[in-house]
């Protein structure tokens, strides 16, 4: 089986590999020390599963397993409090607490390996469930071709419904990201973005005027007059946080 090491701490990865000497079946195919080497490992090696740190500089992990159209199966190696990773456990995918010992490697090693087929799966359901985390409030990062973008927050105009994927509107263009309109609706604040359309999140502050399209509806006229359909809940909505 194969694996990659993804965590910022040298410490942390060595510890890691010193544990897997018991795993002879398993070949470690590369150590990354960044989610940007995180991604183009396991783009190049295809691992059955992962140790992956949560908090790391850049973007982090979850941000990473993101930007994989096929995310492997993940064992989590986290500073996390024990409460906080309850979500993990519901969802059957591991995690090991720093500092963490043998036996409880041991483990975690037994569930991945018996289910790493299962915990592909349950890795792209936690990343549907999961909260956005502290770092990610005032950024979103998103692959495109091969580079890896991080747009502030305050530069996306609005984000729009596109099948399984959201579009993402900047000033320079749109991104895709394979998230849900409600993921975006929740995580950001109701101040700042409003659901004016099932198909639209719009950042407030792009907002240049509203006009009458025909009853109960209007439309959104953009700074850059891009326009923008407002449905009656959402001109409520838009109206409440406007203070109209």
């Amino acid at each position: 089986m194969k694996a990659i090491i993804i965590d910022d701490e040298p410490l942390a990865r060595s510890i890691v590999k010193k544990f897997l000497q018991h795993y002879t079946e398993i070949k470690i195919e590369a150590e990354c020390q960044d989610g940007y080497e995180g991604v183009k490992a396991i783009q190049k090696f295809s691992p059955d599963f992962i140790f992956l740190d949560v908090q790391m500089p850049k973007i982090n992990g979850f941000e990473m397993l993101e930007l994989l159209e096929e995310p492997p199966a993940v064992i989590f190696t986290t500073a996390f409090d024990e409460y906080a990773m309850k979500a993990f456990e519901a969802n059957a995918i591991d995690y090991l607490l720093k500092p963490f010992s043998q036996e409880r490697f041991d483990k975690a090693m037994q569930k991945v390996m018996a289910q790493a087929r299962q915990n592909k799966e349950e890795t792209k359901t936690i990343l549907e469930k999961r909260n956005m985390q502290p770092d990610e409030s005032n950024r979103v990062v998103v692959k495109k071709g091969n580079d890896i973008v991080i747009i502030p927050i305050e530069q996306i105009h609005y984000f729009e419904a596109y099948d399984d994927y959201v579009k993402i509107h900047t000033a320079d263009g749109f991104y895709l990201k394979k998230k849900t309109m409600s993921f975006f609706e929740e995580a950001l604040s109701a101040q700042s973005f409003v659901r004016i359309h099932r198909s639209f999140l719009l950042n407030i502050k792009e907002i240049n005027k509203l006009e009458p399209m025909e009853k109960d509806n209007y439309v959104a006229v953009l700074r850059n007059n891009k326009k923008l359909q407002v449905s009656p809940a959402g001109y409520t909505k838009l109206r409440k946080v406007l203070g109209l």
